[in-house]
């Protein structure tokens, strides 16, 4: 792919991005539903073990069962 063809892919790309950002409707978050009923603010700690700590152990428990269970011969 040239120069020309790639500026061109990244020029759509972005203007498609920028048209996609500026159609797009707020959320409208700060008014209040009927039913709305947040929960309990998370703490920081309780935030990063949910988000950073938890997917990380997930991935380490997944990744150590398939190392063990490996039923592929051994390359030597």
């Amino acid at each position: 792919m040239d120069k020309k063809n790639a500026l061109r892919a990244g020029a759509v790309a972005a203007g498609t991005t920028l048209m996609m950002l500026l159609m797009s409707s707020p959320a409208l978050a700060l008014t209040r539903d009927d039913g709305d009923d947040p929960a309990p603010k998370l703490s920081v700690v309780e935030t990063l073990g949910l988000y950073v700590a938890a997917p990380i152990v997930l991935f380490l428990v997944i990744a150590g069962l398939v190392m063990v269970l490996d039923k592929s011969k051994k390359r030597a």
